[in-house]
Parts: structure tokens; sequence; C-alpha cells
């Protein structure tokens, strides 16, 4: 894992924060930002602008928004993640199977990262959008990648990243984390109930490269009212050949 710098940048920090900012507030004029920010307005006018001139801000009359650059970047990021190109078209193929929510997930610096996700039409709509961060200790997906991490890096994880609790079934304990990983890891698949959405279950597995270290993670994801045992069944058989299929291309590819 990556140290943070001890001696951050400031000016690049404003100009994440400023856009960070405008991403939470679904733009904004500038005496907004500067106010939400408590900074002064001369220095949000300077930065905005140098981001506007360099085409990560766009800005409409008065009110100034992220641009789609950074959808160029957020493209080649996931482009260059094989899993990613691999297990798409299995992704797909869960959720028509399924008729739920599929997605895929990789851990980078100590979190989650959803990298695609696909729906069937009756799913319910969940916030499991591409580039989305999550707790890996809070879902099933994070917990099938952990599962499979050297026990020292899952340690500093942790120590960085925290147990936050997302809902009240969050695991907040490490003890009790850990026993939560080796059962994942005896019965090959992770789950979670409502731990990091409420309403929500979600059942996922390890993908792991040639040389069987994890690379990332697949689920189904759900309401917690249609999902009973029966079904999950199903859909831990459905997972699985879906794990199969996605691992041979990788090791065959």
């Amino acid at each position: 894992m990556t140290r943070e710098s001890k001696t951050p940048v400031r000016t690049t920090a404003r100009s994440f924060d400023i856009i960070e900012t405008l991403r939470d507030l679904d733009g904004a004029r500038l005496t907004e930002v500067a106010e939400y920010l408590d900074l002064p307005d001369s220095t949000v006018h300077n930065h905005l602008t140098t981001l506007v001139q360099r085409g990560y801000v766009v800005r409409n009359e008065n009110t100034y928004r992220v641009s789609l650059r950074f959808l160029e970047f957020g493209e080649y990021a996931r482009s260059r993640r094989k899993i990613y190109e691999v297990a798409r078209p299995e992704i797909d193929k869960l959720a028509a199977e399924t008729e739920e929510s599929a997605n895929l997930l990789v851990e980078e610096d100590g979190r989650g990262v959803y990298v695609y996700n696909a729906q069937a039409g009756d799913a319910i709509p969940l916030d499991m959008h591409p580039g989305k961060h999550v707790a890996l200790h809070a879902t099933a997906l994070g917990k099938a990648i952990l599962a499979y991490l050297p026990e020292s890096r899952v340690e500093k994880i942790l120590d960085r990243r925290g147990l936050p609790a997302r809902t009240p079934e969050t695991i907040v304990d490490r003890d009790e984390l850990f026993a939560e990983l080796e059962t994942v890891r005896e019965q090959g698949y992770a789950f979670d109930d409502e731990e990091r959405v409420r309403g929500v279950q979600c059942t996922a597995v390890a993908i792991k490269n040639e040389n069987g270290q994890v690379i990332g993670a697949i689920s189904v994801s759900g309401p917690a009212s249609r999902i009973d045992g029966d079904l999950r069944e199903r859909l831990l058989d459905d997972l699985r050949r879906a794990k199969n299929i996605i691992e041979l291309k990788l090791a065959h590819s």
C-alpha cells in the first residue's frame, strides 16, 4: 500500500477539493463552492479558472460542473484491468439469468471499487455504479477479496481504513471480521445481509489469476425480501459458473 505524503501540495489538494465539491453539490456557483470549503472567493476563482482552461470543469453561465474529461481517464484506468474485459460479458449474463444486479469489484488502495455493473430489467436500481468506492469489510464482494489477501495486507488495510459502520449489521470488530473471512475461505463464497445498504443482500465469489492471486470479485445483489435460501443457492450456482469461465479466460488469454 502506498503511504500518504507528509508534505502534500496545498494547491493541488485544493483543486481536488473543489472538484469533489462540484460533484457533491451537483454543480455550484463560485460563491457556493467558496462557502462550502470556507475559502476566499478569489482563491476558488483562480482554481476554477485553471480547471476550466484545462477542460476538467465546464461553466454554464455562473454554474460550474465537473466535465466529461474525467470519463476519459476513468475508461483508461478501467481498460487497463484485464479482468474488466474478461468478466464483462459474464456479468451481463449473470444479470440476465438471475434478474438481479450483477457486479464486478476490485481492490485499490485499501478500498473496493465497482468496475462494472449490469442490471436486469426488473432489478431494483442500486448504487453500485462503476467508480463508486466502498469499504471492503462492509460488502460481500470486499470480504471475498479480503479472505484471499495475505493477513498482513488485510491488517494494513484495516489499520488505515478502519471498520466504519455502514448499517447496524456491519461488522465493526476486527476479530469478528477475521472469523468471517475464515468462513469465506471454508465455504468458497461471501455473503452480506444488509451490511452496507439496508434492505439489500449480496452473495459474492473471489476471482483469482493464473497464479492463484485474488484480483477481484463478482456478485449478485438484490432485495433481502426476495432472496431466500433456495434462491441464494441458485445464485451461487450461477456465480460459480461465471467464476470458472472468467478464471479460465484469464488463464488462457
